[in-house]
């Protein structure tokens, strides 16, 4: 009766099903971890914002890496910016989506040593090919607060880091870049300043992040399982009923072949 099961279509069928198992069972997996990843990320995030704020030589130095744990960390430190070495983050967005840059500003500390910061959002009102005029921060020995960042690179963001970019623009902020640019020794990572608040609210404050939503990666992962074990239920079910119309097809060419007979 299921004699058919070794047909070249069905062999076929079969093996597709068999390679689509595992397949999605490994898809929903994938999306477990991720949720897992994000609830993970959520608690650094809230835990850094809700810590007090420490110094941020405390945390990275040159050379190094901004841990995990410290993600989004409060910290501080004490300098004068040197806007003479300020550079521009093309392609960015502000909280209503608009296009601009990220304006990131060399804050030179007591000791020498340079920490990168990030002072916020201007808009792209003039020519792409052309340094933007960005307003002015601080001047003088001033302590600055913000939340700590990791060096960014093009795997971790998905952003390009494209070659050839008018001068003093960039693409990806990454402190290794910075120092050899600087000649100077620059902290790791750089720093998304919150305080103090620029004179006129420009640059725009990049807001504190979002740690509430952990998107949609656990019904992701359960719809793919959901999936996976479908394939095995449908195979039966296309199985069953291709016996079933083979069978009525035979009972129906036996009726015929009997109508002759029959007269």
């Amino acid at each position: 009766m299921y004699r058919f099961l070794l047909s070249r279509q069905w062999v076929i069928l079969t093996l597709i099903a068999l390679l689509l198992i595992p397949t999605m069972i490994e898809l929903g997996f994938w999306q477990l971890h991720r949720h897992q990843h994000k609830v993970a990320l959520n608690t650094v995030i809230g835990d850094s914002l809700a810590a007090k704020p420490v110094p941020a030589e405390s945390l990275t130095a040159p050379g190094g890496e901004v841990k995990h744990v410290d993600l989004y960390r409060r910290v501080t430190a004490r300098g004068t910016f040197d806007t003479a070495h300020e550079v521009v983050v093309r392609r960015r967005t502000n909280t209503d989506g608009e296009v601009g840059y990220h304006v990131l500003t060399p804050f030179v500390l007591d000791d020498g040593k340079v920490l990168l910061v990030n002072r916020g959002w201007i808009p792209a009102d003039g020519a792409q090919t052309e340094f933007p005029k960005i307003p002015a921060p601080a001047r003088g020995e001033i302590t600055v607060t913000g939340r700590l960042m990791p060096d960014q690179t093009t795997a971790d963001s998905g952003i390009k880091n494209v070659k050839g970019l008018p001068d003093r623009q960039v693409m990806l902020i990454n402190s290794e870049v910075e120092a050899d640019r600087l000649g100077r020794p620059v902290l790791a990572g750089y720093v998304e300043q919150t305080a103090p608040e620029p004179a006129g609210g420009a640059p725009e404050l990049i807001p504190d992040p979002n740690h509430s939503d952990i998107g949609p990666h656990m019904a992701y992962a359960v719809q793919w399982w959901l999936f996976s074990a479908g394939v095995p239920v449908g195979w039966v079910v296309l199985a069953r009923r291709e016996a079933r119309d083979r069978a009525a097809q035979k009972r129906e060419d036996t009726a015929k072949a009997r109508e002759p007979a029959a007269a």
